[in-house]
């Protein structure tokens, strides 16, 4: 597998993501914002980070990037895309995921390890999970309160768009504890949380966050 990792300008994680990408089993191959070109890729991963700094909010200008003309109309096509923190912003702000994310409810920055519930694997990027499954993978932002109007809220509960939630806390507000969504198809994914720092026993929160990119190959085998 091959799978693209875009560069925005401040992007902070994207090589954490490689890596995790490589971890996983699959081939990473960087992909800049200034560039419609996705070198073929079989899968993209938006990594977290701030992107054009952030300014006017988290994803909105990144959305316009000339590789995001691209990946929109892949994942149309069904192409499976993750979207990881600032990821997920994009992908909102795209209006490839329902939903928007907005200030953390107590207006300040977080930054912990959070367990999370798997509510959601059969997603290309969550088949390696059990449903149920409690994981536990770092977690820092500062506008990751996701929220939607209560028919959206209603329709994606109802139609198991909910990937991942959080459990023991909810550190910035999210409706109904939600800490990740799909889109109707599966795959696209967002998740606020940073899977792709919980990959290795030495550092972290150990590997939970592995089967976010091991899924993928599992999922095309299968």
């Amino acid at each position: 597998m091959r799978i693209g990792v875009v560069t925005f300008p401040g992007s902070l994680d994207d090589v954490d993501a490689q890596r995790a990408v490589r971890l996983g089993g699959s081939d990473a191959v960087p992909l800049w914002h200034g560039d419609a070109d996705l070198k073929g890729v079989d899968a993209v991963v938006l990594p977290g980070g701030f992107s054009y700094g952030d300014y006017l909010r988290a994803g909105a200008i990144s959305r316009f990037a000339p590789v995001m003309g691209e990946i929109i109309a892949a994942a149309q096509r069904g192409m499976p895309v993750l979207g990881i923190c600032n990821g997920f912003q994009i992908l909102c702000e795209s209006h490839l995921l329902p939903g928007a994310l907005i200030r953390n409810d107590h207006r300040r920055f977080v930054c912990r390890d959070q367990l999370l519930r798997v509510e959601n694997n059969r997603t290309p990027w969550t088949a390696a999970y059990a449903e149920g499954q409690e994981i536990r993978i770092p977690l820092k932002n500062g506008e990751g309160g996701f929220v939607a109007d209560a028919e959206t809220l209603a329709r994606i509960e109802g139609e198991g768009q909910v990937v991942a939630r959080y459990l023991e806390v909810n550190p910035n507000g999210s409706l109904d504890d939600i800490a990740g969504v799909s889109n109707e198809r599966g795959n696209v994914v967002g998740v606020m949380p940073h899977p792709e720092h919980a990959v290795e026993e030495l550092t972290g929160t150990g590997t939970d966050g592995l089967g976010f990119f091991t899924s993928l190959a599992a999922s095309v085998l299968a």
